[in-house]
Protein backbone atom coordinates (compact mmCIF):
# COMPACT_ATOMS: atom_id res chain seq x y z
CA UNK A 1 0.00 0.00 0.00
CA UNK A 2 1.70 2.99 -1.09
CA UNK A 3 1.49 5.91 1.65
CA UNK A 4 1.62 9.70 1.51
CA UNK A 5 4.80 10.81 3.60
CA UNK A 6 4.44 14.53 4.11
CA UNK A 7 7.32 14.11 7.02
CA UNK A 8 9.26 17.19 7.55
CA UNK A 9 6.81 19.76 5.75
CA UNK A 10 5.08 23.30 7.31
CA UNK A 11 1.69 23.76 5.94
CA UNK A 12 -0.25 26.68 6.37
CA UNK A 13 -3.82 26.21 6.74
CA UNK A 14 -6.10 29.14 6.61
CA UNK A 15 -9.16 28.29 9.00
CA UNK A 16 -8.27 25.57 10.86
CA UNK A 17 -10.40 26.21 13.76
CA UNK A 18 -13.78 24.41 12.23
CA UNK A 19 -15.18 22.37 9.12
CA UNK A 20 -13.22 21.90 6.58
CA UNK A 21 -10.25 23.74 7.55
CA UNK A 22 -10.34 21.97 10.91
CA UNK A 23 -10.66 18.64 8.88
CA UNK A 24 -7.34 19.33 6.00
CA UNK A 25 -5.14 20.30 9.02
CA UNK A 26 -5.77 16.61 10.61
CA UNK A 27 -5.01 15.14 7.59
CA UNK A 28 -2.41 16.85 6.68
CA UNK A 29 -0.87 16.01 10.49
CA UNK A 30 -1.61 12.60 9.55
CA UNK A 31 0.62 12.38 6.46
CA UNK A 32 3.17 14.42 8.66
CA UNK A 33 3.17 17.97 8.41
CA UNK A 34 3.87 20.18 11.45
CA UNK A 35 0.47 22.97 10.83
CA UNK A 36 0.33 26.71 11.10
CA UNK A 37 -3.27 27.53 11.29
CA UNK A 38 -5.09 30.71 10.93
CA UNK A 39 -9.01 31.17 11.91
CA UNK A 40 -11.01 34.07 13.33
CA UNK A 41 -11.65 32.29 16.51
CA UNK A 42 -9.55 32.93 20.39
CA UNK A 43 -6.97 31.08 20.58
CA UNK A 44 -8.51 30.31 23.94
CA UNK A 45 -11.36 28.75 22.08
CA UNK A 46 -12.54 24.76 22.58
CA UNK A 47 -12.68 24.54 18.83
CA UNK A 48 -8.96 26.05 18.54
CA UNK A 49 -8.20 23.70 21.52
CA UNK A 50 -9.73 21.05 19.90
CA UNK A 51 -7.19 21.82 16.66
CA UNK A 52 -3.70 21.65 18.65
CA UNK A 53 -5.14 18.24 20.13
CA UNK A 54 -5.76 16.77 16.51
CA UNK A 55 -2.33 17.80 15.11
CA UNK A 56 -0.39 16.78 18.21
CA UNK A 57 -2.21 13.23 18.44
CA UNK A 58 -0.53 12.77 15.35
CA UNK A 59 2.50 13.52 16.48
CA UNK A 60 3.19 16.86 14.81
CA UNK A 61 3.71 20.54 15.91
CA UNK A 62 1.03 23.07 15.72
CA UNK A 63 0.89 26.81 15.91
CA UNK A 64 -2.67 28.92 15.93
CA UNK A 65 -2.81 32.98 15.23
CA UNK A 66 -5.81 34.60 15.21
CA UNK A 67 -6.74 36.32 12.01
CA UNK A 68 -8.87 37.98 9.51
CA UNK A 69 -7.55 37.42 6.30
CA UNK A 70 -9.73 40.15 4.83
CA UNK A 71 -7.05 42.25 6.55
CA UNK A 72 -3.50 42.36 4.81
CA UNK A 73 -1.78 43.06 7.42
CA UNK A 74 -3.27 40.13 9.21
CA UNK A 75 -2.31 37.97 6.56
CA UNK A 76 1.23 39.87 7.17
CA UNK A 77 1.52 39.11 10.51
CA UNK A 78 0.51 35.62 10.30
CA UNK A 79 3.10 34.63 7.60
CA UNK A 80 5.73 36.51 9.91
CA UNK A 81 4.89 34.05 12.64
CA UNK A 82 4.77 31.30 10.74
CA UNK A 83 8.41 31.99 9.73
CA UNK A 84 9.16 32.58 13.27
CA UNK A 85 8.23 29.37 14.29
CA UNK A 86 9.01 26.81 11.65
CA UNK A 87 11.67 29.03 9.12
CA UNK A 88 10.13 27.79 6.12
CA UNK A 89 6.99 27.25 4.27
CA UNK A 90 6.15 24.44 1.89
CA UNK A 91 2.30 24.05 1.53
CA UNK A 92 -0.16 26.55 1.33
CA UNK A 93 -3.97 25.49 1.74
CA UNK A 94 -6.06 28.45 1.21
CA UNK A 95 -9.10 27.77 2.73
CA UNK A 96 -10.87 29.97 4.94
CA UNK A 97 -14.60 31.54 3.44
CA UNK A 98 -18.39 31.51 4.03
CA UNK A 99 -21.12 31.41 1.93
CA UNK A 100 -22.49 34.84 0.80
CA UNK A 101 -25.86 34.47 -0.98
CA UNK A 102 -27.66 37.17 -1.86
CA UNK A 103 -28.69 36.99 -5.18
CA UNK A 104 -27.82 39.15 -8.58
CA UNK A 105 -30.49 41.82 -7.55
CA UNK A 106 -30.32 41.90 -3.59
CA UNK A 107 -26.69 41.90 -3.60
CA UNK A 108 -25.56 45.24 -2.37
CA UNK A 109 -22.34 46.62 -3.07
CA UNK A 110 -21.12 46.01 0.74
CA UNK A 111 -21.98 42.29 0.15
CA UNK A 112 -19.95 42.21 -3.48
CA UNK A 113 -16.96 43.97 -1.51
CA UNK A 114 -17.65 41.55 1.65
CA UNK A 115 -17.37 38.48 -0.47
CA UNK A 116 -14.50 39.58 -2.78
CA UNK A 117 -11.96 40.22 0.24
CA UNK A 118 -12.80 36.68 1.78
CA UNK A 119 -13.35 34.36 -1.26
CA UNK A 120 -10.83 35.97 -3.86
CA UNK A 121 -8.58 38.43 -2.31
CA UNK A 122 -7.78 36.71 0.31
CA UNK A 123 -6.46 33.83 -1.49
CA UNK A 124 -4.19 35.59 -3.77
CA UNK A 125 -2.44 38.19 -1.12
CA UNK A 126 -1.88 35.04 1.27
CA UNK A 127 -0.26 33.05 -1.73
CA UNK A 128 1.72 36.32 -2.78
CA UNK A 129 2.90 36.31 0.69
CA UNK A 130 3.55 32.81 0.91
CA UNK A 131 6.01 32.49 -2.57
CA UNK A 132 9.00 33.35 -1.50
CA UNK A 133 9.18 30.96 1.08
CA UNK A 134 7.97 28.31 -1.51
CA UNK A 135 9.82 28.96 -4.01
CA UNK A 136 12.59 27.93 -1.50
CA UNK A 137 10.86 24.46 -0.60
CA UNK A 138 11.07 21.34 -2.57
CA UNK A 139 7.76 20.57 -2.74
CA UNK A 140 6.36 24.40 -3.03
CA UNK A 141 2.12 23.57 -3.37
CA UNK A 142 -0.27 25.88 -3.16
CA UNK A 143 -4.36 24.58 -3.03
CA UNK A 144 -6.54 27.02 -3.36
CA UNK A 145 -10.42 26.02 -2.23
CA UNK A 146 -12.53 26.60 -4.56
CA UNK A 147 -16.61 25.44 -4.54
CA UNK A 148 -18.22 23.05 -6.86
CA UNK A 149 -20.38 26.34 -7.40
CA UNK A 150 -17.27 27.59 -9.81
CA UNK A 151 -18.66 25.19 -12.45
CA UNK A 152 -22.51 24.96 -11.57
CA UNK A 153 -24.72 26.76 -9.56
CA UNK A 154 -28.21 27.25 -8.41
CA UNK A 155 -30.71 30.72 -8.24
CA UNK A 156 -29.48 33.02 -4.92
CA UNK A 157 -26.08 31.89 -4.89
CA UNK A 158 -25.02 35.38 -6.40
CA UNK A 159 -22.13 36.96 -5.74
CA UNK A 160 -20.38 34.03 -3.97
CA UNK A 161 -20.33 31.42 -7.39
CA UNK A 162 -18.94 34.56 -9.24
CA UNK A 163 -15.69 34.62 -7.22
CA UNK A 164 -15.49 30.74 -6.97
CA UNK A 165 -15.57 30.65 -10.58
CA UNK A 166 -13.15 33.71 -10.50
CA UNK A 167 -10.79 31.55 -8.36
CA UNK A 168 -10.17 29.12 -11.16
CA UNK A 169 -8.70 31.70 -13.28
CA UNK A 170 -6.64 32.50 -10.15
CA UNK A 171 -5.26 28.92 -10.31
CA UNK A 172 -4.36 28.59 -13.81
CA UNK A 173 -2.55 32.61 -13.63
CA UNK A 174 -0.46 31.36 -10.87
CA UNK A 175 0.64 28.09 -12.06
CA UNK A 176 1.71 29.22 -14.97
CA UNK A 177 3.45 32.18 -13.69
CA UNK A 178 5.22 30.64 -10.56
CA UNK A 179 5.72 26.85 -11.92
CA UNK A 180 7.65 24.97 -12.20
CA UNK A 181 9.43 25.58 -8.21
CA UNK A 182 5.70 26.14 -7.15
CA UNK A 183 2.53 23.66 -8.21
CA UNK A 184 -1.08 25.48 -7.80
CA UNK A 185 -3.91 23.44 -7.75
CA UNK A 186 -7.66 24.56 -7.12
CA UNK A 187 -10.14 22.16 -5.25
CA UNK A 188 -13.81 22.54 -5.59
CA UNK A 189 -15.98 20.40 -2.48
CA UNK A 190 -19.85 19.98 -2.80
CA UNK A 191 -21.70 19.46 -0.19
CA UNK A 192 -19.68 18.30 3.19
CA UNK A 193 -20.58 17.93 6.51
CA UNK A 194 -19.95 20.49 8.39
CA UNK A 195 -21.69 22.56 11.69
CA UNK A 196 -22.74 24.76 8.28
CA UNK A 197 -24.80 22.11 6.36
CA UNK A 198 -26.70 21.05 10.33
CA UNK A 199 -27.51 25.07 10.13
CA UNK A 200 -29.22 24.84 6.74
CA UNK A 201 -30.73 21.59 7.39
CA UNK A 202 -32.17 22.22 10.56
CA UNK A 203 -33.92 25.62 9.24
CA UNK A 204 -36.12 23.10 7.59
CA UNK A 205 -39.38 21.71 8.88
CA UNK A 206 -38.33 18.28 8.75
CA UNK A 207 -34.12 18.58 8.82
CA UNK A 208 -34.07 14.74 8.79
CA UNK A 209 -36.25 14.39 6.05
CA UNK A 210 -34.13 17.22 3.80
CA UNK A 211 -30.89 15.92 4.72
CA UNK A 212 -32.33 12.27 3.00
CA UNK A 213 -33.67 14.25 -0.03
CA UNK A 214 -30.02 15.77 -0.40
CA UNK A 215 -27.69 12.98 -0.05
CA UNK A 216 -30.23 11.15 -2.69
CA UNK A 217 -29.55 13.48 -4.97
CA UNK A 218 -25.54 12.13 -4.95
CA UNK A 219 -24.48 9.45 -7.18
CA UNK A 220 -22.74 7.96 -4.02
CA UNK A 221 -25.82 8.22 -1.49
CA UNK A 222 -24.26 10.93 0.85
CA UNK A 223 -22.55 13.90 1.79
CA UNK A 224 -18.79 14.42 1.78
CA UNK A 225 -16.58 14.66 4.75
CA UNK A 226 -14.07 16.82 6.73
CA UNK A 227 -11.64 14.02 6.53
CA UNK A 228 -12.10 13.47 3.12
CA UNK A 229 -11.32 16.88 2.10
CA UNK A 230 -8.12 16.77 3.84
CA UNK A 231 -7.27 13.26 2.49
CA UNK A 232 -7.53 15.14 -1.48
CA UNK A 233 -5.34 17.79 0.35
CA UNK A 234 -2.53 15.88 1.15
CA UNK A 235 -2.65 13.95 -1.96
CA UNK A 236 -2.40 16.90 -4.24
CA UNK A 237 0.13 18.23 -1.67
CA UNK A 238 2.74 14.89 -2.06
CA UNK A 239 4.86 13.80 -5.19
CA UNK A 240 2.18 11.08 -6.45
CA UNK A 241 0.77 14.61 -7.75
CA UNK A 242 3.41 15.89 -9.13
CA UNK A 243 1.87 16.39 -12.58
CA UNK A 244 -0.97 18.15 -11.56
CA UNK A 245 -1.27 21.72 -11.82
CA UNK A 246 -3.27 25.12 -13.35
CA UNK A 247 -6.62 22.87 -13.04
CA UNK A 248 -9.23 22.76 -10.00
CA UNK A 249 -10.57 19.27 -9.12
CA UNK A 250 -14.54 19.07 -8.64
CA UNK A 251 -15.25 16.97 -5.71
CA UNK A 252 -19.02 16.83 -5.22
CA UNK A 253 -20.28 13.42 -5.13
CA UNK A 254 -21.35 13.18 -8.40
CA UNK A 255 -23.53 15.92 -7.58
CA UNK A 256 -22.59 18.04 -11.07
CA UNK A 257 -23.33 14.35 -13.33
CA UNK A 258 -26.64 14.91 -12.80
CA UNK A 259 -29.00 17.17 -15.05
CA UNK A 260 -31.85 17.82 -13.14
CA UNK A 261 -33.13 17.14 -9.62
CA UNK A 262 -35.82 14.78 -9.57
Amino acid sequence: MLAIDLSGKVAVVTGVSSGIGKGIAKMLAKAGCAIAGCGLRDASSTSVISFYQEVEEEGQKAIYVSCDVTKTEDLERFVKEVISSFGKIDILISNAGINVFKGAENCSLEDWEVNHNLNLKSHWYLSKLCKPYLDESDVGVIEIMASNHAYTSIPGCFPYNVTKTALTGLVRSMAIEWGPKIRVVGLAPGFIQTEGADKWFNSFDDPKAERERTEKRHPVNKLGSVEEVGAQCAFLASPYSAFITGTTILMDGGRGAIMQDD
